[in-house]
């Protein structure tokens, strides 16, 4: 963390210590598979509908994240990290692989944050850094998913419009039927 590349940025949470969001590289993305890892067990154990049941171990988010560098590697994804002297604090995702018929969107995937980053302003460090990315990756529109009412007045406060609700969507990582909420937002 001590050295900053051009695509990170560095802020102070109200009280806290600097964190610093930036865009890992395919190696970078390989490297920081032990942090994410620690930050999806997290959000999972904390009770998170992120398409994973608890318990889950280490190997199935291990190799969840391997993928997802493969992904970064080949241009399918960009993967952002929120850091702080401690690690890995929180993450989010670019889907910008599209099919051909939307090459101007974007999915904005798995925004976790560990327990130990929240409320600190992380999330929204990292919504305002995902969509100067996808601006970046030539992209003007973004939609997203969740199960989270806290997660839902982060992107209403960040712009995005919700679509709609769909009854029993997803699960909870514990069982039982979870309602998701459809967001959007123009990027103009």
């Amino acid at each position: 963390m001590d050295s900053v590349c051009p695509d990170s940025r560095r802020y102070t949470g109200e009280g806290e210590a600097t964190v610093t969001v930036r865009t890992l590289t395919g190696a970078e993305a390989h490297a920081a598979v032990p942090g994410l890892t620690e930050v999806l067990l997290d959000c999972v154990a904390g009770g998170a509908s992120v398409s994973f049941m608890a318990p889950l171990d280490r190997a199935t988010a291990e190799s969840f994240w391997s993928d997802v560098a493969a992904g970064v590697e080949q241009g399918e994804r960009i993967l952002l990290v929120a850091e702080d002297r401690e690690g890995v604090l929180g993450t989010v995702q670019l889907v910008v692989a599209q099919p051909p018929n939307q090459p101007h969107r974007a999915d904005l995937s798995k925004m976790l944050v560990h327990r130990r980053g929240r409320r600190r302003g992380v999330g929204a460090a990292l919504m305002q850094a995902a969509e100067e990315a996808a601006r970046a990756a030539g992209k003007t529109l973004l939609v997203l998913d969740t199960a989270s009412p806290d997660a839902e007045r982060l992107y209403e406060r960040s712009g995005w419009v919700k679509v709609g609700v769909i009854p029993n969507f997803a699960l909870w990582p514990e069982g039982g039927f979870c309602d998701t909420a459809f967001f959007y937002k123009a990027l103009v």
